[in-house]
């Protein structure tokens, strides 16, 4: 009889984490680093990070307007000139196959994410508890989409 070995491979939400961590490292905030990844049937849909809108200079070229204005995180995001990772995920990947998927991101969605996750058909969003805001989290809580906080091991 062969030894059970313990295995090392990760569950799959924290593969996933996994992966929205390192896509955050693409981002241009100054502030947050944000990743995510969108999955149905344990396959990639699309990946986003937060960053300037496509062709405009990124707040690590021309600094942070929020720190400008001494904004503290959380409020009054439309002063934010980049787009969050949530959003950029959806808006590249292929809405067809976004119905019933999760999304997985190393942040709290905010109210304005939690608002294009319901809309796009998303079903499932597990995240990791960062961010100051709470609207996002309740909003998706009354669209009645499935919320798991991410506890890295």
């Amino acid at each position: 009889m062969k030894p059970e070995a313990k295995s090392s491979r990760p569950e799959w939400d924290e593969y996933w984490m996994n992966m929205a961590d390192q896509i955050s490292r693409r981002s241009t905030c100054l502030r947050h680093n944000i990743g995510s990844v969108i999955v149905k049937d344990n396959i990639i849909v699309s990946t986003g990070f937060n960053g300037a809108p496509r062709g405009l200079p990124h707040c690590s070229e021309i600094g942070c307007m929020r720190d400008k204005l001494k904004i503290p995180s959380g409020e009054r995001i439309e002063t934010c000139r980049g787009v969050h990772a949530e959003e950029n995920a959806i808006i590249r990947g292929d809405p067809m196959r976004m119905e019933g998927a999760t999304l997985y991101v190393n942040a709290k969605p905010c109210r304005w994410c939690s608002k294009a996750i319901i809309n796009s058909g998303i079903k499932r969003v597990v995240y990791m508890d960062y961010y100051p805001e709470e609207e996002g989290v309740k909003t998706l809580k009354e669209a009645g989409i499935e919320l798991k906080v991410f506890k890295k091991k």
